[in-house]
């Protein structure tokens, strides 16, 4: 269904894609993946139409890709990474919008919208703003048109990077059912476990090379991490037992209450001590994105007060929160990690510009602030050009990296990491996993915010599962607790005495 021949992509002397060959038979899920910069997303653009090869030839049901665009095209559907979505549409305006791009009409186009609505669950948010969507049903949406129009290959380009875990059980069901129908599906993740569930057959990259293809049941974890990377990696969380001291941050009686007049945060009351992460579960939804926006000054709360180090903190700009040693890493790198147009060495020293070190008066310290944005790219192996390049040039991961460079050694008391392992390849979740270890150890305070069940149990000291804007329970210790458990506590199945709850306290 897809032959992809001796592909090549240069971009002036860098080469995103080398030699590349693979196969990938209908009917079958098939996985790509590979570091963060190792040219997925390149080659899954050029599959689709989007970019076009410096060498080589791409066949798409026996039509190439660049020479015959029109007809391998309507036999794709594609779901970037960043999905292609107007916010200020519905659902629905914007499936029959794309809809029609695909030549989509009358009661046809209506039949694929009520199909792929049904097949992604967002029928009840039809009449939403997708702007006003969670990113969770944005990404639904974005799903939901890569499936218009019938296509017998459908491209996920890290599909599961926002959706809970029932959501994704969902999806898997819908893909299977593709797959049963003939699909030919092709799936890009850093989640090793959702490969080695999903998908049939892989192809690995490295470097814009293929590192070999393979039968999904004839490899392991450990074996695709090391082809990836290059080198064993670590996929359990090691650290030594946590040594909490004194309160960093402190949230009391916390409420919070949405456009919609729903209440998103009710009542919440915790405490973050110096040298422990404190994790944070909960299905999407049910008040962990308020709660981190309203402790770094995105949203007031109705009620409720904050404190840093026993400072108030409610109401006070980033640039004052920052100045306080709070440091935060962002769900959304792109909208709030980053600025997109600036340079990698921008992006890295912009919240201690105004350090004297770095500035001298009106004029700054170039050779300092050089030395400090090599020094960062070098401990945290941002793969890039130099630091005078784009940063939104970089892939997702790099991205990150430069997210947590800055925000991880500008010398925090506390540290709100939002989902901070998002969408990045094994090798960067390993060394990220790492500082936020050795940063607690240090004696640093970290709140952990993650939908990643396994990442959230194992990093932290202590857990907070989050239903219905509340705290449905409070675990001092999560060496013993289990994904049964914890899946009853964050679907409300299960709710912890008030006595027990109050222990987040420390009081």
């Amino acid at each position: 269904m897809i032959e992809v021949k001796h592909l090549t992509k240069k971009y002036g002397s860098g080469v995103a894609v080398s030699d590349l060959s693979f196969k990938v038979e209908s009917g079958k899920i098939y996985g790509f993946l590979g570091p963060n910069g190792a040219g997925k997303s390149t080659t899954m653009n050029i599959i689709a139409g989007c970019l076009a090869p410096t060498e080589g030839q791409v066949l798409i049901g026996g039509y190439d890709i660049c020479e015959e665009p029109d007809e391998a095209k309507r036999l794709i559907g594609y779901l970037p990474e960043q999905p292609p979505l107007y916010p200020d549409m519905t659902p629905e305006e914007y499936l029959t919008f794309v809809g029609r791009a695909k030549g989509l009409r009358g009661a046809e186009l209506h039949e694929e919208i009520e199909y792929v609505m049904d097949a992604t669950c967002i029928g009840g948010m039809r009449n939403r703003l997708i702007k006003n969507l969670s990113k969770g049903y944005k990404q639904r949406v974005g799903i939901a048109q890569a499936m218009l129009g019938s296509p017998e290959i459908i491209i996920l380009d890290e599909p599961t990077a926002v959706l809970t875990t029932q959501e994704t059980v969902e999806l898997f069901k819908e893909l299977r059912n593709l797959k049963e129908q003939g699909y030919t599906i092709v799936f890009i993740s850093h989640k090793l476990n959702e490969i080695m569930e999903i998908t049939d057959r892989l192809t690995i990259m490295r470097g814009g090379r293929s590192m070999g293809v393979y039968n999904t049941c004839d490899v392991t974890k450990e074996e695709i991490s090391r082809l990836m990377v290059g080198r064993d990696v670590i996929l359990n969380v090691q650290k030594d037992k946590a040594q909490p001291t004194d309160v960093v941050l402190r949230v009391r009686d916390v409420e919070y209450v949405n456009e919609w007049h729903k209440k998103m945060l009710d009542k919440i009351s915790f405490d973050v001590r110096r040298g422990e992460i404190l994790g944070i579960a909960g299905v999407e939804g049910n008040g962990q994105k308020e709660l981190v926006d309203m402790l770094f000054g995105f949203l007031t709360p109705n009620a409720g007060s904050v404190t840093v180090q026993e400072e108030n903190i409610l109401g006070l700009p980033q640039q004052k929160l920052r100045s306080k040693g709070i440091s935060l890493v962002p769900e959304d790198r792109m909208l709030y990690g980053i600025a997109a147009s600036a340079s990698i060495e921008e992006n890295l020293i912009s919240d201690r510009s105004a350090e004297k070190r770095l500035n001298h008066g009106p004029l700054f310290n170039m050779k300092a602030i050089h030395e400090e944005a090599d020094r960062l790219i070098e401990d945290y192996t941002v793969l890039c050009k130099s630091r005078k390049q784009q940063v939104g040039m970089l892939s997702g991961g790099n991205i990150q990296k430069v997210v947590v460079a800055r925000e991880f050694s500008g010398d925090p008391v506390l540290i709100l990491a939002d989902q901070p392992t998002r969408g990045i390849d094994v090798g960067a979740t390993e060394f990220i996993r790492k500082k936020l270890v050795e940063l607690s150890r240090s004696g640093i305070a970290v709140l952990l915010i993650s939908a990643d069940l396994a990442e959230v149990m194992e990093l932290s000291d202590s857990l907070i599962v989050m239903h219905g804007g509340k705290i449905a329970a409070y675990f001092e210790d999560t060496s013993t607790l289990t994904d049964d458990v914890m899946g009853e506590y964050m679907l409300g199945l299960k709710h912890q005495s008030d006595e027990e709850i109050r222990r987040v306290c420390h009081d």
